[in-house]
């Protein structure tokens, strides 16, 4: 009988954004396959790969396993995020930002990484961002970008505050995760 599997998104930051750290994707499939995985699927090209793989493997330790496998094989070091389909179907359920956020491209879900403390996103969580707003959840933060991502002061802080603690994907990409590992996607 073969042994269950749990579906896991993986988010790669800062890969493939100008010319550092380049992954091609079919290099992301071959070394998430050499390490076990299963129906390993990307999402555009930017270090998203949906995949299947054993349950007993927590996901910052798979994490730490693909970071590895990425400095060792391909050279390249980037921090990874791993979160199971069902953990970002319930992100995305949770959007508790509806009320003001009415684009999908200016809307972005953070993953934080496990260890980040909930107090280093007190100063930004305190501050009116008018007409941006930011609202915090498990393990991850809603960023609503009314003038765009790139002329959001509150995207920049954000990325600033956090370095590579966070990656964002806009919401459009993380329904399109979420669809392909089966979870659904959320309005």
């Amino acid at each position: 009988m073969p042994r269950p599997r749990t579906t896991w998104i993986a988010l790669l930051r800062g890969v493939n954004v100008g010319r550092a750290k380049r992954v091609a994707m079919a290099d992301l499939r071959a070394l998430l396959e050499d390490l076990g995985c299963t129906d390993v699927h990307t999402v555009l090209n930017s270090g998203n790969a949906v995949f299947a793989a054993p349950p007993r493997i927590a996901a910052p330790a798979l994490a730490r396993k693909i970071e590895a496998a990425l400095a060792a094989r391909l050279g390249v070091d980037a921090r990874t995020f791993v979160l199971a389909a069902d953990a970002l179907a319930g992100l995305l359920a949770a959007h508790p930002l509806r009320a003001v956020a009415n684009d999908d491209a200016r809307l972005l879900l953070a993953i934080l990484a496990p260890d980040l403390a909930s107090h280093a996103l007190d100063a930004l969580t305190a501050r009116d961002w008018s007409p941006d707003a930011i609202a915090l959840g498990p393990h991850a933060a809603y960023l609503w970008c009314a003038r765009g991502v790139l002329d959001s002061p509150l995207s920049q802080s954000f990325a600033k505050a956090l370095g590579d603690r966070t990656t964002t994907r806009n919401w459009a990409t993380m329904n399109k995760l979420a669809a392909l590992a089966g979870a659904g996607a959320a309005a």
